[in-house]
């Protein structure tokens, strides 16, 4: 499954409502270690079709970040149900992000 960009409008829909897990990368283009951690994301999402994977960019999602409280980025955040179960801040390898799912 391709990773979806997330944003106020179709979080409930998208991630809220979600049958599915779904992995969040709070990230910024002017992020270091977001664009560290931006490829592995997108591995995980062609690789994993029973979850989804919704990128949000915090320059243009200001109002997520904020829900979130998001402080420092990236910022990667499991959600099942409508609930956080797991995040973690900073680049992580790809064993350590799949072992939050």
């Amino acid at each position: 499954m391709s990773v979806i960009t997330i944003t106020k409008d179709n979080f409930q829909e998208e991630v809220i409502d979600s049958k599915v897990p779904v992995l969040l990368d709070f990230w910024a283009s002017w992020c270091g270690p977001c664009r560290m951690v931006s490829p592995i994301v997108d591995e995980i999402a062609d690789e994993r079709s029973d979850i989804k994977v919704g990128k949000i960019n915090v320059d243009e999602q200001p109002e997520l970040a904020s829900n979130f409280r998001v402080m420092s980025i990236p910022t990667l955040m499991v959600m099942k149900d409508g609930k956080i179960t797991n995040q973690a801040v900073g680049a992580r390898p790809k064993d350590q992000i799949e072992d939050m799912l």
